[in-house]
């Protein structure tokens, strides 16, 4: 997205006031996301972006008579000012300063919020409503967005045919996963569910699709019976010869403007809908139109984070695919390094790229890679596309987040390495770092154990030292789908989801040192039975390691690894020599042969 001037934000502000005026709104409120309340945002649904300019991934604006107000987080704290004219809109913090709380404390009794119902969930249109109605302010839905209308330069997206996906791949059909499903809906107390989250019905559909960057999935939505029928609404143009028989009997295709006339029919049914994730349009249609909305989590959520052995094949082949393609980019990066040749940031990245471009299963990213140089990597979502690239310099750390949508799976890894010599301290922090890593790697766990009980072993060393970073230790990673995929994660915050066999998460512990450095190790683990503990009193889970890619130990101190530490290197980068060299050659082999030599 290209940055757009002060004066054509001015002449869209006032745009949208001549709509606030007609409907005799005093606010409006635009927040950083689309109908489908996704991660990534198609880039004709960013509208956050052509209210304010803003290309951040997280914010919200508030447009008001005679001022306005963006809300972004920490991540975004210089962005925002780069992107954004002040005279324009008021800085304020997304997370400490409540949007609803704000527009009472601004606005004047008897006023009137607009908001468009399909880009916020029910559980925040309740709660916001809550605020503004103890301050005697009403919450307005509006009929048609305002940016919609005089966005005239929208761009247009491509129709793109959806992916149906193998189901030998899937390890089961479309049929058997509805079947399944639709139990779950009925176990769950519901006639029907409301699926929203657009991986969930790309995943019980075996289809996959082109219409979001980063995430193949297909625009739409679907409502799935206790029976496993379903209704999918989707643009039809969109939908393949083949499809019917893709994906079995029960399965309805309808434009996506239909879903509304279709929530209106479910007048007594009990609709199942999670209210933290869908849109609140859908939940109020049908609850105005007499349908008991029953809260709970997609119930696809948990069948589609517990991978199937069809799928963790798929997971285990793109790794090794993957460890070659990243192996080949490090090698080449030393080899630059050691001639005196340094680029930056974003050719370091399009340099990744191509290595994984010659794998014809690659089809593009999971994520912006994270190219950090230097004292960018202190800023742990940094993106260098929000400014001018950095160049790398000698005697310094560089991190590389990155990943990978293959047709057989997902792939998300980050390495920090050294470019010259490094510092004793910088040495320590990694291995500090290192020590988290293996300690979660490592972990053994009964039944039963949550993400969150498991995250402090990754912590634990840093926190001795009087350390630790802001982020979450692991995220779950789809196949061939979302690489934040939940309901699963490793983090300080409370989640209550159980970590069951095959499901995939990262481990990622970090550290970041604000105009230093930044440090953070991830592989991807897959959660399985523990065989040494087999038969053991309690029933018990251990990590599986898929990520093979040499961890530099250049910036290692090995005094304060323990000889058990040590040992799980050295196995981790002979299992890492012993997988991936038949597959490299010439000074790439060597470079894999010296990365992986035991310290």
């Amino acid at each position: 997205m290209s940055a757009v001037a002060s004066s054509e934000i001015s002449k869209r502000l006032d745009a949208i006031r001549v709509e606030m005026a007609a409907s005799k709104l005093d606010a409006f409120i635009i927040p950083r996301a689309d109908e489908y309340l996704g991660e990534y945002v198609p880039e004709h649904n960013e509208r956050l972006h052509w209210a304010t300019g803003f290309t951040g991934s997280a914010g919200m604006a508030i447009v008001m008579k005679e001022t306005a107000a963006i809300f972004v987080d920490g991540r975004y704290t210089v962005q925002v000012r780069d992107q954004v004219d002040e005279r324009l809109y008021a800085y304020e913090s997304l997370t400490d300063t409540p949007q609803p709380q704000y527009l009472a404390e601004t606005l004047s009794e008897g006023a009137r919020v607009g908001f468009d119902a399909r880009m916020h969930t029910l559980a925040w249109f309740e709660q916001a409503k809550a605020v503004l109605d103890k301050a005697g302010i009403e919450l307005v839905a509006v009929s048609e967005n305002p940016i919609d209308k005089h966005w005239h330069d929208r761009p247009v997206p491509e129709i793109k045919p959806l992916h149906l996906f193998s189901d030998a791949d899937a390890g089961k059909t479309s049929a058997q996963k509805r079947a399944e499903t639709g139990l779950l809906v009925k176990k769950a107390g519901g006639d029907v569910a409301l699926i929203t989250a657009l991986d969930s019905f790309c995943w019980l559909l075996n289809i996959r699709g082109f219409d979001v960057p980063r995430l193949p999935v297909v625009l739409g939505c679907a409502l799935l019976w206790q029976d496993g029928r379903m209704q999918l609404f989707v643009d039809t143009a969109k939908v393949p010869e083949g499809f019917a028989a893709h994906v079995g009997e029960g399965v309805s295709v309808h434009a996506e403007s239909e879903l509304e006339l279709a929530l209106k029919e479910l007048t007594g049914k009990k609709l199942l809908a999670d209210p933290n994730s869908a849109n609140a349009a859908s939940q109020l249609t049908a609850r105005n139109a007499g349908a008991k909305l029953v809260a709970a989590m997609d119930v696809v959520a948990l069948p589609k984070a517990a991978k199937n052995d069809s799928e963790l094949k798929g997971m285990r082949e793109c790794h090794v695919r993957d460890g070659v393609a990243v192996s080949r980019f490090l090698a080449w990066l030393d080899n630059e390094v050691a001639s005196g040749r340094l680029y930056d940031e974003a050719q370091l990245a399009d340099k990744l790229e191509s290595f994984r471009l010659e794998d014809p299963r690659y089809r593009e990213p999971s994520f912006d890679t994270i190219s950090a140089a230097g004292a960018n990597a202190a800023m742990c979502h940094y993106n260098h596309n929000n400014g001018t690239p950095a160049k790398l310099t000698m005697n310094s750390i560089y991190l590389v987040d990155s990943g990978a949508q293959y047709l057989d799976g997902t792939t998300d890894v980050t390495r920090t390495l050294a470019i010259g010599e490094v510092t004793d301290e910088q040495k320590k922090m990694v291995t500090l770092v290192l020590k988290g890593h293996i300690a979660l790697d490592c972990a053994r766990f009964p039944k039963g154990t949550t993400g969150q009980q498991l995250d402090a072993f990754a912590r634990q060393y840093l926190w001795q030292h009087g350390f630790d970073y802001d982020h979450g230790t692991g995220h779950g990673v789809g196949h061939f789908l979302s690489v934040h995929e939940g309901p699963q994660r490793i983090a300080k915050n409370s989640n209550a989801v159980a970590l069951l066999p095959g499901m995939v998460v990262s481990n990622e512990p970090g550290y970041y040192r604000a105009n230093g450095f930044g440090i953070r190790i991830e592989n991807l683990i897959v959660v399985r039975h523990c065989e040494a503990l087999k038969g053991a009193e309690r029933e018990t889970y251990e990590f599986e390691a898929l990520t093979l890619i040499p961890i530099d130990t250049r910036l290692i101190d090995k005094a304060l690894l323990t000889e058990a530490e040590v040992n799980w290197l050295n196995r981790y980068h002979s299992k890492v020599y012993s997988t991936l060299s038949p597959l490299m050659s010439g000074d790439e082999l060597t470079w894999l042969t010296k990365a992986t030599q035991a310290i």
